[in-house]
């Protein structure tokens, strides 16, 4: 049985979302402001395998308590309600450390459905022990190895935790290597957002990559920056 925590102010929206995850036979726990999930995450230590997280709370917002989710070292997957439906604003929900969003209004279904998929790829970490899939699933560039299947990138005896959107950039970098990737591109392809106009708002995602992969974060070597364009991945770059 899996544990969901829903993070709602909205006692009706909350009630009814608890009702339905546990008809689909999840144990659900409810709180209805970002400091009582936190006490719940932080100080009283339970575990979950899920986190449905409203944007929009009282005090702390969705954005804020993601975050400090993930610098506690919490890596449970964590899907991000929000009214706000802004490619900016979803990508700062990315950026915190969300690993799915939904915008409201939503269809139960569609929230049941994305749940469920966030509960299946943590029960497979968890019951392979982090073990990585197949081996086209680990990329090896300079000393460092992404390893898809655990969500990891490892930098000498460092290890980085990755939420699913950062892997899912950082694969599409290595899938498209060597290659000039603008930001729209990134935007559609990535995270399936359709915008017409193109957006800054990536390049912080960017520079929290490269604090992952690069040895000097401000002069970049691996991820670099196409003026006009966007980002280029480049996992060898040549010796100056």
């Amino acid at each position: 049985m899996s544990s969901v925590l829903i993070v709602e102010d909205e006692a009706h929206l909350a009630d009814g979302l608890r009702f339905n995850l546990e008809a689909e036979g999840h144990q659900v726990e409810t709180v209805g402001d970002g400091e009582a999930a936190l006490e719940r995450l932080l100080q009283q230590k339970n575990e979950y395998d899920a986190i449905v997280l409203d944007v929009m709370l009282p005090d702390k917002d969705g954005f804020a308590v993601a975050s400090e989710i993930r610098k506690a070292g919490h890596f449970v997957p964590i899907l991000m309600l929000t009214a706000m439906g802004r490619a900016e604003d979803v990508l700062r929900g990315f950026e915190s450390g969300a690993d799915d969003y939904l915008p409201k209004p939503f269809e139960l279904k569609i929230l049941i459905a994305r749940v469920q998929a966030l509960l299946r790829r943590h029960a497979w970490l968890k019951k392979n022990g982090g073990a990585a899939k197949p081996a086209v699933d680990v990329f090896t560039f300079a000393g460092k190895t992404l390893d898809f299947g655990k969500l990891e990138l490892r930098v000498g005896k460092r290890v980085y935790h990755l939420t699913a959107m950062e892997a899912d950039l950082l694969r599409y970098f290595v899938d498209h290597r060597e290659k000039a990737v603008s930001r729209k591109e990134i935007l559609e392809n990535v995270w399936g957002l359709k915008t017409d106009t193109d957006t800054r708002a990536i390049d912080n995602f960017i520079a929290r990559l490269r604090k992952y992969i690069e040895s000097h974060p401000a002069i970049p070597s691996h991820l670099l920056t196409v003026r006009g364009v966007g980002y280029k991945f480049v996992p060898e770059p040549k010796k100056r």
